[in-house]
């Protein structure tokens, strides 16, 4: 009777409205009762990725069992009765907490008779539908092939369904149709187009290197606030919901520091846990913004319960994409959500940190002076002399610092400015 009991308690039925026709079942694997609430809280994000996919979640379904089952991932038993609460909810797709190999998807859609998919497939639909340049546009389709290349064999009109729904939308339409040859072929192709934007980034760098501009990339868990702070920041326009992965093209705002200085601030894709590494893979030309970065700001969202096992998540991405040394400020946002007792807590428990309600602009002035200081951008008031021809060098005082007096004398300028003080050494034999 309690092992009834406790099966039942694993099945949990649900009801949220997420805009469109498909009901999803989700169904997730602990390891073992030390892991359940680490289970739950994912399956918890689980659920916002299927709605911010356009489908409502019907039920939660829970398995414990120390190793995956190499046929379900789940096992035969608690298959059907994945079949029976699928039944009973009306589910018309099935949603794995865990990715699936190419059997065991099959196995399982054979089994109860429903689109099954899993968190990559899911993430890889909401980033086709986000994606609006051309450059995302080809990242994701470069992850999509990727994944659903060696899922070809034995699926047949399983990857050549036309008739929408979450997991279907990109490439999964038309390119999945041909055989392995093409898609090879057009993951080849992909790539090199990917390359060519790469080099176009490239070049952008280059021109703001030589402006002297220095870039500040905001990185962080999806849904930590980042866009809401980076319109606080620039006064510009991103799109700010409570949907998940809303942002993945890179946006660039300058931002000014007063007394002359400035930056550019950058906003990028968010993190998750369990972020398919092919999606890594591929939005790497974009994720170059983060690891050329003067300075990163890892925005988290400070009243998150698992707060540490986001931070964790994050830093794992940057480590992969070779960002890990970068210097950073961690921003605690959404300040506005805590007690002060709390906020003060996580300040003392993270030591150079800065507290921040993006919403309402509280700590926005610390965090600027944060960054000013991280960045050497204290100005000094200095007197230089160049030849009048050495108009690059000028520029570059006008570029990346203020010039309160401007003197020609012959064949020499002098100019009278405040530069910051990591500039110095650039301007050294200029010095008067």
């Amino acid at each position: 009777m309690r092992a009834r009991r406790e099966e039942e308690a694993a099945v949990t039925p649900v009801s949220e409205s997420g805009g469109s026709g498909e009901r999803a079942l989700l169904v997730g694997l602990s390891p073992g009762p030390r892991h359940r609430q680490r289970t739950e809280e994912s399956l918890e994000e689980l659920s916002l990725l299927v709605r911010s996919a356009g489908a409502s979640v019907v039920g939660v379904v829970t398995q414990e069992r120390p190793r995956p089952d190499a046929a379900t991932l789940i096992g035969r038993g608690k298959v059907a009765e994945v079949a029976a609460v699928s039944r009973e909810t009306e589910a018309d797709l099935l949603v794995f907490d865990d990715e699936l190999t190419p059997a065991q998807q099959r196995n399982v859609e054979e089994a109860i008779g429903i689109k099954t998919i899993d968190r990559t497939q899911l993430i890889l639909d909401i980033f086709a539908r986000r994606a609006r340049t051309r450059e995302g546009r080809l990242q994701v389709e470069l992850a999509q092939l990727d994944y659903f290349l060696p899922r070809l064999a034995g699926r047949g009109a399983l990857l050549s369904r036309l008739g929408g729904g979450i997991g279907t939308r990109g490439p999964g339409e038309t390119k999945l149709e041909t055989d392995r040859r093409r898609i090879r072929q057009r993951i080849q192709a992909v790539r090199r187009e990917i390359e060519h934007v790469r080099r176009e980034r490239l070049t952008r760098r280059e021109a703001r290197r030589r402006r002297e501009a220095t870039v500040v990339s905001l990185v962080g868990y999806t849904n930590a606030g980042k866009s809401t702070l980076f319109n606080t920041l620039t006064r510009g326009g991103a799109v700010v919901s409570q949907q998940l992965f809303m942002t993945l093209d890179p946006l660039v705002r300058r931002v000014r520091l007063g007394g002359g200085r400035e930056v550019l601030v950058v906003d990028t894709v968010g993190f998750i846990q369990k972020l398919p590494h092919a999606l890594v893979a591929a939005f790497r030309a974009t994720l170059e913004e983060v690891v050329e970065a003067d300075l990163l700001l890892h925005v988290v969202d400070a009243s998150a319960p698992d707060l540490a096992e986001r931070e964790s998540a994050v830093e794992a991405v940057l480590g992969e994409i070779g960002a890990a040394d970068r210097p950073r400020i961690l921003v605690l946002n959404k300040a506005d959500r805590l007690g002060p007792t709390r906020g003060a807590a996580l300040v003392r428990q993270r030591a150079g940190s800065v507290l921040v309600s993006a919403r309402t602009g509280d700590g926005v002035e610390e965090l600027l002076e944060s960054v000013t200081a991280r960045l050497d951008l204290v100005l000094r008031r200095v007197r230089l002399r160049f030849r009048a021809g050495d108009r690059g060098a000028i520029s570059g005082v006008y570029a990346s610092g203020r010039v309160l007096e401007h003197e020609e004398n012959g064949n020499e300028v002098t100019l009278q400015a405040e530069l910051p003080e990591r500039l110095l050494d650039r301007y050294r034999e200029n010095l008067q």
